[in-house]
């Protein structure tokens, strides 16, 4: 009786933790919501509108996300490694807390649509959808917060792996359903709650 209770404390206490302390599940909720009118949501929009094949659409979005925020992941990782050699563990901590702030605040102003699309329609569905959103996350929120993610965790598989999912839970939905789903999301509530996850992110970066 006593292992059953001493078994339960223990599961109670970690699972209150599990979401902050798993790269998988954290890099999910981060990016997934973060992403909720973000630009590589509105470039899904106007992708659906210029191009029938969505499939096509869904995975060149998966193909550019996964090549870009794997490179991403892996960078973060490194150079998680090398600020833990340059400098005090302290110090590290006390810098990934203030990116994480930083994102927290850079989460709350819009993006502004951009229609890039037709230089790359003669490339077919997938492959400007590939290359579109490639170019789209370079130097995007996303793309640094999987930088900040990967460099707090050091776990390039599971970070990359989250910050896809995260992608692909909010951008499928648009290529699907288009405008009129859009036009029923709550984006200031979306961005108050991703500023707010990058805000616990910071203050865990604090306390690891």
């Amino acid at each position: 009786m006593f292992d059953l209770l001493n078994l339960s404390n223990i599961i109670d206490a970690s699972s209150s933790s599990s979401v902050l302390s798993s790269p998988l599940l954290a890099s999910t909720l981060a990016v997934s919501i973060a992403e909720i009118g973000d630009k590589t949501q509105l470039l899904s929009l106007l992708l659906v509108t210029r191009f029938r094949n969505r499939w096509a659409i869904v995975a060149g979005i998966l193909l550019a996300t996964l090549i870009n925020h794997g490179l991403s992941a892996w960078g973060g990782d490194w150079l998680g490694d090398r600020l833990q050699v340059w400098l005090a563990s302290d110090a590290v901590n006390w810098l990934l807390a203030a990116s994480f702030a930083v994102m927290a605040i850079w989460v709350l102003i819009p993006d502004k649509e951009d229609d890039d699309t037709a230089s790359y329609s003669h490339w077919g569905a997938f492959g400007a959808t590939t290359v579109l959103f490639f170019l789209a996350e370079i130097g995007d929120k996303t793309q640094i917060a999987t930088v900040l993610l990967a460099a707090e965790f050091q776990d390039v598989l599971w970070v990359t792996v989250g910050t896809t999912l995260g992608m692909m839970i909010a951008n499928v939905p648009v290529v699907v359903w288009g405008q009129a789903l859009m036009q029923r999301m709550p984006l200031d509530i979306a961005r108050y709650a991703t500023s707010f996850i990058f805000f616990v992110l910071a203050l865990w970066a604090l306390m690891s």
